[in-house]
């Protein structure tokens, strides 16, 4: 599943894909069918990546992306409308060991309405960048062969000549005196 570029505007509805970067913001498209180009200010817009959202854990926490790939092979999603005790139950199959006390309803029907906007999107099923996966599937590198380290040598301190003549008066001329 590949979520790199795609991001949640704080105040807008649905999810959105960076398509560039400017001095002031991003260039942002909706996913939705209407395609809708927006630029986003950082100075005045929340944006939040989806490949980095985690959701809150007693342990460690869970990446978004991991609950997006429990979703996928879950019986049944919920709607995003359902009441929170169903949600909450769904959420105990997906993210078994979530917070649920700093989870809160609003949070599990935004990543629910996230799901059903990327599940079938091409982008859902298809595997991160190329580069992300070949530098995963490398073997580790080995590491640099370590070189003496020299000692460090004392230098002397050599004294700044000091001029012998008057210091030249600094002018400031003031315009319109």
């Amino acid at each position: 599943m590949n979520l790199h570029g795609i991001v949640s505007v704080s105040g807008k509805p649905g999810l959105w894909k960076a398509l560039a970067q400017n001095k002031t913001g991003f260039i942002l498209e909706s996913l939705d069918a209407q395609k809708t180009k927006l630029v986003a200010n950082l100075s005045t817009a929340k944006l939040a990546a989806l490949d980095e959202i985690t959701i809150f854990s007693y342990d460690e926490d869970i990446l978004l992306k991991d609950v997006f790939a429990r979703m996928k092979t879950a019986a049944s999603v919920p709607d995003a409308k359902a009441d929170g005790t169903k949600l909450r139950q769904f959420f105990r199959e997906v993210a078994p060991d979530h917070d649920e006390e700093k989870v809160y309803a609003s949070d599990m029907k935004k990543i629910v309405s996230w799901y059903n906007i990327l599940k079938d999107m091409p982008l859902f099923s298809e595997e991160p960048a190329v580069a992300e996966a070949e530098t995963a599937t490398e073997a580790p590198a080995q590491p640099a062969p370590k070189l003496k380290a020299e000692k460090a040598k004392p230098v002397a301190e050599k004294a700044k000549p000091v001029s012998k003549g008057k210091a030249k008066p600094t002018i400031v001329a003031k315009r319109g005196a």
